[in-house]
């Protein structure tokens, strides 16, 4: 600055013949302005300002009077050359590059059927079509007790909560629906939620707030709740190759022991039906320090003799002779820290949850956004929902026949060469490869077969993974996936979608047509599978659960 101020002292003829006691005066006086517009260089480059004013710094203002403004009509681009942004042009410009990639989703108006389940209709109620693609896992949204108890519950009640908790207040029903949960996964406490999206962000988004310097851990497959939850927690975050216990392990070795860490995983992915080593991830859990949270949206209901989950499926039959009760030894189940699920598929209604120890459950009813400034779920779907988990936990020829189909779809599958993904669960997921072909399949089904699947494309799969997902239940017997079987097959060959031989040409895809194909055990074994209601501990039947204080709030 000095350098400049030299320089304007020899090149300028007014500064150069002012003296520096002089310049200060003309500035202390507002007469270097009046001297600056003679100037051939200030003086214009003060005419292009001169239009804005500058107001006098509080300490110097004068009063005087008071001054009214002109009407002036402003125009609304005065003053800049700038238009306003093109809200509708983004909207349309990414719609476009939708369709382009053939990833833009239609939506089927399907209508299902409560008594006619697996059936719907269109539009029109005589235009009917078999559904294979429902989470409706076993077709509870239909049942007759369920229906019953929702209908006297909202004649009783009325159709809504009134509010959240905090304002409307508590209800009998909220209290049963949680203490059924808690007693289903043998956890001391649980919380319901408007939905699993909500209770995983809410959850996730809880701990990186409240857990400094949290470490995340997440499988790369996870559902996009979870993504979006840790999203909001802030927390630094590791993504780990799907299922994969070495890379995981890598990652977790990176911290010390004290660092707070939380591994982040799911039981099924619903998308390719593969299952999570959870006995593994907790021992990793354990020998790093590590919280794991596990998100068994796609298996409550139908894993486990109780249905609930993977996690009660690995000790199958020590749970299956507890019944209601814990075991005596410590299970998986246990060793799982939160686990998360959802009321709105395999029971049938809507809804999600978290099941934990107690105090984690109290400290998350205490803190959560998500779950304080949402409101409740109406009394009749609490109702109804505590009737479901009842009849699904008593009711193992549901899971038993449900698997059974599964086999049987599967097997008919990969007898014609339709390249069917491999896993151990109930998942049936069709590979196409493309999001056109996969477009072009389920339109085909629909239209001509009256079979109604669902294509799957991005984001919810990867590009060039695209594919159908099937979805047997209890309810889709031989007969009709038959016709499926038929139907897939002649989609196939009429729209020449590669099958097996054709992906192992290509050096396999997504575990088909692999150069050394993995093979999957079935969770559900063949000794399970004869398994019946008459072989379940009676105390599963009506059993008594308490209230759990959490559920209200636990008293000092």
């Amino acid at each position: 600055m000095e350098h400049i101020a030299r320089q304007s002292m020899n090149v300028c003829p007014f500064v150069s013949s002012m003296s520096a006691s002089a310049l200060k005066q003309l500035s202390k006086n507002s007469s270097l302005a009046s001297k600056a517009g003679g100037c051939p260089v200030m003086g214009p480059a003060l005419e292009h300002v001169r239009q804005y004013s500058t107001p006098s710094s509080p300490a110097q203002a004068q009063a005087t009077e008071p001054f009214v403004a002109p009407k002036v009509e402003i125009p609304v681009s005065a003053g800049s050359n700038e238009v306003s942004f093109d809200y509708d042009g983004l909207y349309q410009n990414d719609l476009a590059k939708k369709r382009q990639d053939k990833s833009y989703r239609f939506f089927n108006n399907i209508n299902r059927l409560a008594k006619e389940f697996p059936q719907a209709h269109r539009e029109l109620e005589e235009d009917k079509v078999t559904v294979w693609c429902s989470n409706d896992y076993l077709g509870m949204g239909k049942n007759e007790q369920v229906l019953n108890t929702m209908k006297e519950t909202m004649t009783k009640y009325g159709a809504g909560a009134g509010g959240t908790r905090n304002i409307a207040g508590h209800n009998r029903h909220a209290i049963r629906l949680e203490s059924e949960v808690a007693a289903l996964h043998k956890k001391e406490g649980a919380l319901v939620f408007s939905s699993c999206f909500v209770a995983n962000d809410a959850v996730l988004t809880l701990l990186g707030q409240k857990l400094k310097d949290l470490v995340i851990f997440s499988d790369e497959l996870n559902h996009a709740s979870m993504i979006v939850g840790i999203r909001n927690s802030r927390s630094r975050k590791h993504i780990f190759k799907h299922n994969d216990l070495k890379d995981l392990e890598e990652k977790l070795a990176m911290y010390p022991k004290s660092t707070p860490k939380l591994i982040a995983f799911e039981s099924v992915y619903s998308m390719c039906g593969s299952v999570a080593p959870i006995e593994k991830i907790c021992d990793l859990a354990d020998k790093y320090g590590a919280l794991t949270f596990l998100d068994e949206v796609h298996a409550v209901g139908m894993y486990g003799p109780h249905g609930a989950g993977v996690a009660e499926h690995m000790d199958f039959k020590s749970h299956l002779a507890s019944g209601i009760a814990s075991p005596a030894h410590e299970t998986v189940m246990d060793r799982v820290d939160m686990i998360t699920g959802t009321l709105g598929k395999s029971f049938g209604t809507v809804g999600g949850y978290v099941a934990a120890s107690s105090n984690m459950i109290d400290w998350i009813r205490s803190f959560a956004p998500g779950f304080i400034f949402t409101t409740s779920l109406p009394p009749a779907v609490m109702a109804g929902t505590s009737t479901s988990i009842r009849i699904v936990r008593s009711n193992i020829e549901d899971r038993v026949n449900q698997q059974l189909n599964v086999r049987y779809v599967k097997n008919a599958m990969a007898g014609l060469g339709i390249p069917v993904m491999p896993n151990p669960s109930h998942i049936v997921p069709l590979l196409v490869g493309n999001a056109a072909d996969a477009k072009k399949a389920s339109d085909m089904l629909l239209e001509k077969h009256n079979i109604y699947v669902q294509a799957i494309n991005f984001p919810t799969v990867a590009v060039g993974q695209e594919r159908l997902r099937i979805t047997p239940s209890p309810h889709h017997g031989q007969g009709i996936s038959d016709s499926l079987v038929e139907a897939v097959d002649e989609v196939f060959t009429t729209l020449n979608l590669k099958r097996v031989p054709e992906w192992e040409a290509q050096g396999g895809h997504c575990g088909v047509g692999e150069p050394t194909p993995v093979t999957f055990e079935n969770l559900w074994t063949d000794e399970y599978l004869k398994l019946t209601n008459n072989d379940m501990n009676p105390n599963i039947l009506d059993p008594v659960i308490e209230s759990l204080a959490t559920s209200t709030g636990v008293t000092a």
